[in-house]
């Protein structure tokens, strides 16, 4: 007989919903709680590496994925004059190789969402603002209910983490960037292509994916940390534009784009490191529980493959959570490892600290599809990456 069936999941994101759909497949009764009014749409584009694509076969949704598919063709950079300057492959661009999938992340958790809406109960615009030893959760619209266990699925500043585990500075671990995300207008008539600038310590790159007439656009930058208001856009948005002064190329026009923009995004690069993500009856699963950050590339098959491994430890457990919490920390700390490591080496081909730099990495980029070791210079790219993402072996837990 399988215990602790009742369980709250706190976010509808990647690993929410993958989280809750396993459960359900397991005889579990899943509850997703998500603070937004519905799913999140949009978003930026994603990747699906290794033991993540293995996942989402055995969830059967591959050609759902495929059919979302961004269809990225190339990516090109620019100087500051607007000249083309190198020209890559898109899946090289982003590190992808064989079947790698790239995706929206809007579309892959929609899919994840189809598999489980009729099936989950999920409580939007709401979200948890206590936890007792025993499991009774009052969440902030003051609604009280009693769960068997609950899994903190809600991102790199969890709350769920707060309320259990403690502040959040405490497993933060900042790569010294920040980031910032949000929809443009299309002005450079740009169709499943990227373009890209990069200047001294600071990046910008624009894209436009086969869903989409519009596009995004990403900005890297090198900072120490900043004090802001996490709540407050506008703050974000002007110190987003303090960073990317005197940055040319098609900078300045973005940045113009970016003050109507009502889905920017703004965060530090940060990764989230813990000794143990569980504690009693509470757990947790993707960001939340070991953010690679963005630069790793691998957050999304992260989550994937988290929630598959935690639902499967719980079912192969029949619900024991002490047994399965302990199995999750074995089976994944290898993998969590491997995939975080990939960050802070990322975001230094991301971000080019000099002058000098920029100039030799460009013209490395134009000189490589020529160069007698391409295929070496391709394998330092890709093979780290292709490395981490199959680091793990997965399980074929009860059915």
């Amino acid at each position: 007989m399988t215990k602790n069936a009742n369980i709250l999941i706190s976010g509808a994101s990647i690993a929410g919903t993958s989280m809750a759909y396993w459960l359900r497949r397991y005889g579990f009764t899943p509850t997703v709680v998500e603070r937004a009014p519905a799913i999140r749409e949009g978003g930026y584009k994603v990747d699906i590496r290794g033991a993540a694509l293995e996942v989402v076969e055995r969830m059967g949704v591959m050609d759902a994925v495929l059919a979302g598919s961004t269809e990225m063709t190339v990516a090109t950079h620019y100087d500051a004059k607007g000249r083309k300057v190198a020209t890559m492959d898109a899946a090289l661009f982003g590190g992808r190789e064989g079947a790698d999938a790239e995706i929206m992340r809007g579309d892959l958790n929609e899919i994840f969402y189809d598999l489980t809406k009729d099936s989950v109960e999920y409580l939007f615009d709401d979200s948890i603002a206590t936890i007792s030893d025993d499991g009774v959760v009052t969440f902030e619209s003051g609604l009280t209910r009693k769960f068997d266990l609950v899994i903190g699925a809600d991102g790199a500043h969890s709350n769920t983490r707060r309320i259990v585990f403690g502040d959040e500075r405490q497993f933060a671990h900042d790569l010294g960037y920040y980031v910032s995300i949000c929809s443009v207008p299309n002005h450079l008539g740009l169709d499943r292509e990227e373009a890209v600038h990069v200047a001294p310590g600071r990046t910008a790159n624009v894209y436009s994916t086969k869903q989409t007439s519009g596009a995004k656009a990403l900005f890297l930058w090198a900072s120490e940390p900043l004090d802001y208001n996490y709540s407050d856009v506008e703050q974000q948005k002007k110190l987003l534009a303090d960073a990317m002064a005197g940055v040319r190329w098609e900078v300045p026009k973005l940045l113009e784009s970016v003050r109507d923009s009502r889905d920017f995004y703004f965060d530090s690069l940060t990764q989230i490191k813990m000794d143990r993500w569980s504690k009693g009856r509470v757990a947790l699963v993707g960001d939340a529980a070991y953010c690679a950050s963005p630069a790793s590339g691998q957050g999304t098959s992260l989550a994937i493959v988290g929630a598959y491994v935690l639902a499967g430890e719980l079912a192969a457990a029949a619900g024991d959570h002490e047994i399965a919490f302990d199995a999750y920390q074995r089976e994944m700390a290898e993998f969590v490892e491997a995939n975080q490591k990939l960050g802070p080496a990322n975001v230094k081909g991301m971000v080019i600290p000099s002058k000098f730099m920029v100039w030799f990495t460009i013209r490395m980029l134009k000189l490589m599809p020529h160069m007698p070791g391409k295929d070496g210079m391709i394998e330092r790219i890709t093979g780290p990456i292709r490395v981490a993402a199959n680091s793990i072996t997965l399980k074929n837990y009860v059915e």
